[in-house]
C-alpha cells in the first residue's frame, strides 16, 4: 500500500503537486499565525520559571552558608571558653611559680590565650555581620520568588486561555498538514520544508505578485513569468530559492493594470497663423 501510494504521488502531474504545495503551505502559516497570537508568552513564562528555579538554588546555597557561618561561630565561641578556662588556670598557676622563667613562661601563655580570644572575637562578628547580610538577601529573595510566581501564575492563565482558544483549530490544521503531507512526493517536501525553514516569514511557496517573487520582491523576468504560469515544472525564485506558482493557482484574482494615460496630441500650428 505504501508503494502504491508514493507511485501515486510520484505520478501526480506538476500542476497538482503545485496546488499540494500552496495547500500546505496556507495550512501552516494558519498555524503560524495562532503562534503569533500566543506572542511572547511561552517564552515570557519559560523565563519566569528559570528565574524562580534560579532563586531557589540562591536561597538553597545561602541557607547552607548561613548555617556554616553558624557553626563557625558556635566552634570560635567553644574556643573563647576554653581559652578562658586555661588563663584562669594559668593566672592561678603564677601565684605558685618558684622562678622568673616559670612566670615568664605562664605569662605568655595567657597572651597568646588572650591574642586567640581577640582573634576569635573577631571572626565571631565579622561571621555575625556575613550571617546578617545573608539572611537580608535570602528575604529579599524569597519576596521576589512570590513577586515572580505571581507574575507566573498571570502569564500562565493567559496562555492557557489562548492555548484553549486554538486548540481545536490548531488540531484541525495539523491534521490537515499531514493529510497534505502524505499527497506530497517526499523529496519535494523535504525541499520545500527545508526552504521554509531558512526564511523569516515561515514562506516556502509564493506567488508572484505585480511582476516579482512575493518571498522577497525580486522582478520576475516575463519568460519566467509564463513558464511559472505554464505550470509544467516546478520553479524556484533565483534570488531567495523559494517555490513560485501563479496567482491563479493560488487562488488570487490578478490585479487590474493600471491604463496608461492618453497621450497629449501634438498641436501643430500652420505658418501664418
Amino acid at each position: 500500500m505504501a508503494r502504491e501510494k508514493t507511485k501515486d504521488v510520484a505520478e501526480m502531474s506538476v500542476e497538482q503537486k503545485l496546488r499540494n504545495l500552496y495547500s500546505l503551505q496556507t495550512k501552516l502559516s494558519e498555524i503560524d499565525h495562532i503562534r503569533t497570537l500566543r506572542g511572547e508568552l511561552p517564552l515570557e513564562v519559560q523565563d519566569l520559571e528559570d528565574e524562580i528555579e534560579g532563586l531557589a538554588t540562591r536561597i538553597e546555597k545561602l541557607n547552607k552558608d548561613i548555617v556554616s557561618l553558624q557553626k563557625q561561630i558556635a566552634e570560635r565561641k567553644g574556643n573563647i571558653e576554653v581559652n578562658n578556662t586555661n588563663i584562669a588556670r594559668f593566672k592561678e598557676q603564677t601565684e605558685t611559680v618558684r622562678n622568673n622563667r616559670e612566670y615568664d613562661n605562664l605569662s605568655k601563655q595567657i597572651e597568646y590565650a588572650e591574642l586567640d580570644n581577640q582573634l576569635n572575637e573577631k571572626k565571631i562578628n565579622e561571621a555575625k555581620a556575613e550571617v546578617e547580610a545573608k539572611t537580608h538577601e535570602v528575604a529579599q529573595c524569597n519576596l521576589l520568588v512570590q513577586e515572580r510566581r505571581t507574575d507566573l501564575d498571570i502569564k500562565k492563565s493567559e496562555l492557557d486561555e489562548i492555548i484553549t482558544e486554538t486548540k481545536a483549530e490548531e488540531e484541525k490544521l495539523r491534521e490537515d498538514a499531514k493529510n497534505l503531507e502524505c499527497c506530497i512526493e517526499p523529496r519535494l517536501l523535504s525541499a520545500f520544508k527545508r526552504i521554509r525553514k531558512n526564511s523569516r516569514n515561515g514562506l516556502g511557496v509564493v506567488y508572484v505578485e505585480r511582476d516579482a517573487c512575493g518571498g522577497c520582491f525580486n522582478k520576475i523576468p516575463p519568460q519566467r513569468q509564463l513558464d511559472i504560469r505554464m505550470r509544467k515544472k516546478i520553479i524556484v525564485c533565483e534570488y531567495c530559492g523559494r517555490i513560485m506558482v501563479d496567482p491563479e493557482l493560488a487562488g488570487i484574482s490578478p490585479t487590474a493594470k493600471v491604463e496608461d494615460k492618453p497621450k497629449r496630441r501634438r498641436v501643430t500650428r500652420k505658418k501664418g497663423e
